[in-house]
């Protein structure tokens, strides 16, 4: 089945870890197969990446637009959600959803909610 995305005007996205930048005018496109893709609003940028749940959202990324070096971010990915269970282990529910996700190779899956994580980042600063 083929999927429709309407892109912005200057709209970015990633499609099978190709960047690609729309014009300035709204367009659409159809991709006719089935290939890894994100919308600017999903891509997190390295310079973002500034808290716990984000490096875990970036090693899922990866894993979803680089899979030539899945084995290095399933790697990074494992000791960052370790280290995030340490200091949230409250948050072992959501991670063991996002997990099992990963093994499944459901990597946007994963990305969504992955951003139940940086949500619950984002609480705990405005309560400190």
């Amino acid at each position: 089945m083929a999927l429709k995305l309407t892109l912005k005007p200057n709209e970015k996205m990633i499609i099978g870890g190709a960047v690609i930048t729309n014009g300035n005018s709204k367009s659409n496109l159809i991709v006719e197969n089935k290939v890894p893709i994100l919308r600017e609003k999903d891509i997190l940028n390295e310079t973002e990446v500034n808290t716990p749940g984000r490096r875990v959202y970036f090693a899922i990324q990866l894993m979803y637009i680089d899979e030539a070096n899945l084995v290095v971010h399933h790697n990074s990915y494992w000791e960052l959600v370790k280290d995030f269970l340490g200091a949230a282990p409250s948050q072992l529910a959501v991670i063991d959803r996002m997990s099992e996700h990963i093994l499944q190779r459901q990597y946007y899956k994963a990305l969504k909610l992955c951003r139940e994580l940086i949500n619950y980042e984002e609480e705990i600063k405005q309560h400190v």
